[in-house]
């Protein structure tokens, strides 16, 4: 009989997490998203975590939370600001394994204590089905350029005020 997956841990951001985060954000776009993005598209967005530096100072200066595995990190989530995921992104490895729905329902929770009505995600093709499942609706199709590629992506919401803690007032 085949062992059930073990619950990804979440921990907080330390400085140190900044070139594993960058390996992952890397490895999920070159690995999860051919199926909706062309290679230039991938290697333009991936791009932003060249600087490994630049992209751990960007995780640290938001509400970033890691999921791991084993005492290994396999995801990671950010918040901006009280009411949008800026980023949120699973190591192709451990896909599947519920390390999104994790990380995505504690940014939820932590908006809703920080006084977020709703939530905003502006999520990739190969994402919004994860989202939509979670509840939230696409507002508007966007199209953004990087590094000379045009990416498109969906803004999406989510009320919170429904999804509130039983006995907590919105």
């Amino acid at each position: 009989m085949p062992q059930p997956s073990p619950k990804p841990a979440l921990r907080p951001f330390l400085a140190a997490d900044g070139p594993v985060l960058a390996a992952i954000f890397v490895a999920a776009i070159e690995e999860l998203t051919g199926d909706d993005y062309g290679e230039a598209q991938q290697e333009a967005w991936a791009s932003a975590a060249d600087d490994e530096e630049a992209f751990g100072r960007r995780l640290a200066g938001e509400l970033t939370l890691i999921a791991t595995l084993q005492n290994s990190p396999v995801g990671f989530a950010s918040l901006k600001g009280k009411d949008h995921i800026d980023m949120l992104y699973v190591h192709p490895d451990a896909a599947g394994q519920g390390v999104a729905s994790a990380l995505c329902e504690a940014l939820e929770k932590l908006a809703g204590a920080r006084g977020a009505t709703s939530l905003t995600v502006d999520a990739s093709d190969n994402a919004q089905g994860f989202f939509a499942k979670r509840g939230y609706v696409a507002r508007q199709r966007n199209s953004v350029t990087v590094n000379g590629e045009w990416l498109a992506n969906t803004t999406m919401q989510k009320n919170l005020k429904d999804s509130a803690a039983p006995g907590v007032q919105p």
